[in-house]
Parts: C-alpha cells; structure tokens; sequence
C-alpha cells in the first residue's frame, strides 16, 4: 500500500502553496510549520517574509489565508501576532487519516520508505572471546540492535557487524595451555550450555595466567605460540577455533537473554582482517598518508596533541612489527565499503573511544576510503552508572557481570507481573515470559530512553516500576488496550470521520499521525531515544483519552463506541510496532 503522508506533511505543502500564489515575488518560502498550545499547528514564516518583501506581516498573513483552499482540512486558522497563523484541522481529516493508516495493508501503518536508501554497515555489540561479558557490553549491543531494526524498518539495507576481540597476545597463552592441558576445555556438568561455557573459559583463563606469571619457560613458550598463530600454523589455528567456537556459545546464551538474535555470519572479528593489513599499512605508506616515525609507521594530526604539545600520531604498525587496533578498523573500513558497498559506517561505541575512531575516520578520508559519497559516524555512548552517581560495580568493587544484571531484572519484573496475576488471571508460564519480557524490556528501555551520549543510573526499582517513564508504563498501556477489545463483545473498531471529537481525542489522534515523521527523524540521526519519547507520550496520551473518555460505556452510541475502539485499537498496534522496534515485547495480558 502507498505512504500515507502524515497531517503536518499535508497542511505545509498547501502553506506553502498558498504562500507561492500570494506572494509570487517571494520564491519558494518555508512556511516554518510546528505544533502549538493554541491550535493544531502554528506557521512562523511569514515574519520573514515579510522583512524581506518589505510589507506588513499581518496584511501579508492574510493574503496567504485567502489562498487556502477551502474545507477539507483546515477547520479554522487565525492570524496572530507579527504575521502567526494558528491553524486547527477539521475533526474528519484527523480520522479519515488514521483510517487511511489502520488500512495499510503491509502493517507499516501508512509509514513510508525512505527514497534515499542505502547500505549501512552498522559495527555493535562487540565482545571479547574468552571474557565474561560485563556491564559495559549493554548499551552497545542495546543501541546497536534498536538502530539496526529502526534503519532497516526506514527501507535501509543493513549490514551487521560485531567485531569481537579474537586476536592478540593472550590467545598465545591460552593456546599453549591447552596443548599441554588437552582436556581444560572439557565442560563440568550441571550448568547450561552457555554458563558451562563461560565457567570453563574463565578456568582455563585463569589456570592459564598464573602459570604464565610464575614459569619463565611457559612464558617462552607461549610467545613463541603467538607468533606461531599469526603464521598460520594448522594446529595453532584450531586450537583457536576452539576458544573461538566455546566463546560464540557462551555469546549466543547472553544475546539469547537480552532477547536479541546474532547470527554467526555477522561475527566478524579482529582476525577477520588479517589478510588485508599488511596491504592496508602498505597503501597508506605509499601515499603518504603514513610515515615512519622512530620505527613505527604512523599518521600525525594537526589538532591532535600530547600534554607535552608534540603531536600524538595513530599508529598503524608498530617498531616490532606488529600491527596496531589502528590497522584492523582501517582494513575494516576498507573491506566495507569495498566489498560490502557500504555508503554509511556507524560505530556503536564507547565515547571514551571517540579520539581513536577520529583519527582513524580521518586517516581513512586522507586514503580516499571515505569521501563525500561514503561517510562514518561513530554512535559513541555513555557509562551506565550505580545509584550513587559512579560507574556501576559489585559491592567488591567489581566490574558487573552482565547475565548477573539481566537474571535479577527478570527476578524483579517476574514478582511485579506475578503481584498482579491473579486479576487478569495469568497462568504460572505466562508469569514466567511475561517476568522475562518485562525485566529486560526494562532493562533496554532505560538504556533507549536516555540519549546515548549520555550516562545513565541502573536503578532496577525505577526501570519496573509501574508509573512514570518506564517500559513496563508503556507495556501495560498496550495490555490495557487489549482487554477492553476482548471486552467488546460485538463491538468492533471502526473509524467514523463524521463524529465530532473530543479534546482527548483530538489530541490522542495528532500524536499518532506523527509516528511517520518521528521514525525517519530517529533514523537520520540514530537516535532512538527519540523514538522512546514519542512513544511515552502516545502512552500518557492514552492515559489521559481513557480519565476523560469512556470507549464501552452503555451511554454511548454505537458509532461512538466503535470509532473510539478504533482510536485505542490504533494506539495499540503503534505502540506494539513502536516498542518492537527498541527490541522490547509487548504482552498481551498483563
């Protein structure tokens, strides 16, 4: 089905219309069109227009009110002021365009594809292998699946991307220790498969460093297995699949948890680059772009400088020959644009990273691998801190295990939803998925709901509770809806444009008609905070309609009844879409 273009969308282009035959001297002028407290909508433009031809703005105003068409959807416009028109739109084009939207076919409610679509190659959720994920893997693997659904939902392709720590010095020591200790990766029975997974690696880990710390000769023989591993010695190699392979298990089992799906053709790590970096080091060199600096080849900047004021360089292969972070996010950046065709790059990473990914993005624009048809954009985020304001930690000071975080939210939603059982009437299972929907719906709706740059608190009594600017808020209100449509009986929503609505509906109908133009603002500046915003207010909206708005009372007609059903029905399969596109579920009973 075809777009349905949004109230605003409609009412600027015949301002804008208006503006041209009144003002034909004028040119093409924006008639700076936003929401107001005294109409629908209020239009600025003409007081610039005005300085501009020299004329009385509201003699200006009114030629461009003359020129309105008539009827349809402007109910009333009053000028106001220098030149301000306040404008309210006739009941029936708010509901003939809900309707118009309840009716796509496709289950995109009328929302359009952007014309503009590219390829978007989005870097996120990014663990290390052999490592427990922490605390501080959350909001990019949070950020990171709700910009993805958000983008591809707008018609951009997306490709994923997580770039996970499967290289390095370490792997020299896990390797060695378990040629010598053939059976450290067996699992110990009684645990899961993703928590036998993790036990077993942080074992061997630590089995491993203490025999590092302490014996000269492992040490030896460790190193000389690193350099082994880079020249791609078989055994070497498979052994490093192994940890590969054990770490992806205890990946999934996480991901699996915070309700999001990584396939296993999107994991591409560090070693992934391997092949391209001496290449990469080599076209940089040749170019110019680097130099060699004290053995080292490096790219120097400008504005980039140490305490000392001498310049601070990127360095991309270092003195003995090894290569740095610098020369796999270059192969990267190369073999996405290159091969994967990519017009757009975003980093979903830590923002204490943001000098590193400029220098990189720079150094890669010098190179020629981004220009003005290939751009980057590093989606830096925030700590997630304690309640008492510092970065989150155990009571040992501890960095936060990140499944530790996830199972006590869903033991506090599952006592919340379990609290209110018995009056919707939920049987044992649907206590224990809904716990589970609603702990980590929590648990994303507070990192989404805060604008990624920011920091946030983790405070597991705030994120489920059931009033305020919450998840669960927003969960419960699409569960409300639900109930009274299975309490309608006979009744069924139906939209009647010739009713005359209330102000709750009014105002209730003009907040879902934004949904459109609030998804493709999130998606042009990978801001799903945004999204979280537009749909707490659609919540509250609900909230308010229902205090002043009865949908089955016996007193009213039927047609009012149905095109209230509607209105509820509607807000409904926004908020499901809405939330679905953060990655959080919304029940059905709650």
């Amino acid at each position: 089905m075809a777009s349905v273009p949004s109230l605003a969308s409609t009412l600027q282009q015949q301002l804008a219309d208006a503006l041209t035959a009144a003002l034909p001297d004028a040119g093409a002028a924006d008639p700076l069109l936003r929401r107001s407290d005294r109409a629908d909508f209020q239009a600025n433009g003409i007081l610039a227009l005005a300085k501009k031809l020299k004329g009385n703005p509201r003699e200006l105003a009114a030629q461009v009110t003359a020129a309105l068409p008539a009827g349809g959807l402007i109910k009333d416009i009053e000028v106001s002021g220098p030149g301000f028109l306040n404008v309210t739109l006739t009941d029936r084009a708010i509901v003939e365009t809900l309707a118009a939207r309840a009716a796509d076919g496709e289950g995109r409610l009328g929302v359009p594809l952007k014309d503009d679509a590219g390829t978007t190659v989005i870097d996120y959720a990014q663990p290390n292998v052999a490592k427990e994920m922490h605390v501080g893997h959350l909001r990019s693997a949070v950020i990171g699946d709700a910009v993805v659904r958000i983008l591809e939902f707008t018609g951009e392709r997306v490709v994923r991307r997580h770039h996970i720590g499967d290289w390095g010095t370490q792997f020299g020591m896990l390797i060695q220790y378990l040629i010598e200790h053939p059976d450290a990766l067996k699992h110990e029975g009684g645990t899961s498969d993703g928590e036998a997974a993790m036990s077993t690696l942080n074992r061997v880990y630590k089995e491993s460093r203490v025999l590092f710390d302490s014996d000269e000769e492992f040490k030896a023989r460790s190193r000389d297995r690193v350099v082994a591993l880079q020249a791609g010695d078989p055994e070497t190699l498979e052994l490093w699949h192994r940890f590969v392979d054990e770490s992806k298990i205890y990946f999934h089992s996480v991901f699996d948890k915070l309700d999001m799906v990584i396939a296993d053709p999107d994991i591409v790590g560090e070693s992934g680059y391997n092949d391209m970096l001496e290449e990469t080091c080599r076209i940089l060199e040749e170019t110019g772009v680097a130099v060699r600096s004290e053995g080292a080849l490096c790219v120097f900047f400008d504005d980039v400088k140490g305490p000392d004021g001498n310049k601070v360089p990127l360095i991309v292969k270092k003195t003995n020959g090894g290569y740095g972070y610098a020369a796999t996010d270059l192969s990267a950046i190369r073999n996405r644009v290159r091969d994967l065709k990519a017009d757009t790059l975003v980093y979903v990473v830590d923002a204490r990273q943001s000098l590193h990914f400029k220098m990189v993005f720079e150094t890669a624009r010098r190179a020629g691998w981004l220009n003005e048809d290939v751009k980057a954009v590093q989606l830096a985020f925030g700590t997630v801190l304690g309640k008492d304001g510092k970065p989150f930690k155990t009571r040992e000071g501890e960095t936060v295990r990140l499944e530790d975080l996830l199972d006590e939210a869903v033991t506090r939603a599952t006592a919340v939803v379990r609290d209110k059982a018995d009056k919707v009437g939920l049987s044992e299972d649907e206590i224990v998925e809904n716990g589970r929907y609603v702990g980590i719906g929590a648990v994303k709706y507070a990192d989404l709901s805060t604008s990624a740059v920011r920091d946030y608190k983790f405070d597991l009594d705030q994120m489920v509770a059931l009033h305020g600017d919450t998840s669960v808020y927003l969960q419960y209100a699409y569960a409300r809806v639900q109930s009274i449509l299975r309490k309608a009986g006979d009744a069924v929503p139906a939209a009647h444009p010739e009713l005359e609505l209330a102000p709750a509906e009014r105002a209730l109908g003009l907040h879902l008609d934004q949904f459109g133009e609030v998804l493709a603002e999130v998606g042009a500046g990978y801001e799903p905070h945004k999204l979280a915003a537009y749909l707490y207010q659609l919540a509250s909206h609900l909230t308010t309609f229902y205090d002043q708005c009865q949908v089955l009372s016996p007193d009213n007609a039927p047609e009012v009844v149905e095109n209230r059903l509607f209105l509820v029905e509607l807000t409904a399969r926004t908020l499901h879409q809405g939330m679905a596109l953060l990655g959080i579920r919304t029940p059905e009973r709650l």
